[in-house]
């Protein structure tokens, strides 16, 4: 079903919303826009470091918001791969701890691991909304917020770590 103008600037509020909530936390870097010409793909990526960044992604054909970190460097994934594999947990228990210590209540959600269009490797989570107007609920941008930090406090230390020997 193609897009609304209500969608889009349903889609452009929240968006907005996000790149606004986070612009004054230093952990983040610039923000900038990333989206397919399709539309199947709205996404606001923050930079984490040399090739690497926290991404809200807007899929509005699913209906989804798709939180993760990303990296175009192959070895920033593996190293990542490590810090999973050296806490002991399981990558949705890795990302869930992040969670819990941004106050979200969510032990175990689904991670993601994929490499997309041969450039870029993931590790996000996917939070279903049933409609668009989903965006416009303070619910959904809490949670949204509360998501992109524990992925920060999830991956931050292992692209710290990554930085400082480079």
């Amino acid at each position: 079903m193609p897009l609304t103008e209500q969608d889009r600037e349903t889609m452009e509020a929240f968006r907005t919303f996000i790149q606004d909530s986070i612009a004054p936390d230093d952990r983040y870097g610039a923000a900038r826009r990333h989206d397919r010409d399709d539309e199947s793909l709205l996404a606001v990526r923050f930079e984490a470091g040399p090739s690497c960044w926290f991404e809200v992604a807007v899929r509005p054909t699913i209906p989804q918001v798709r939180v993760g970190f990303l990296t175009s460097d192959r070895w920033k994934s593996e190293e990542c791969e490590q810090a999973i594999q050296d806490s002991g947990d399981s990558m949705n228990e890795f990302v869930g701890t992040g969670f819990e210590e941004a106050g979200l209540d969510w032990p175990e959600p689904p991670v993601e691991h994929f490499r997309e269009a041969g450039q870029f490797f993931y590790f996000a989570t996917a939070l279903p909304i049933d409609e668009l107007r989903d965006l416009d609920l303070d619910e959904t941008r809490d949670k949204t917020l509360r998501m992109l930090e524990g992925y920060l406090i999830a991956f931050g230390p292992a692209i710290a770590i990554e930085d400082a020997e480079e």
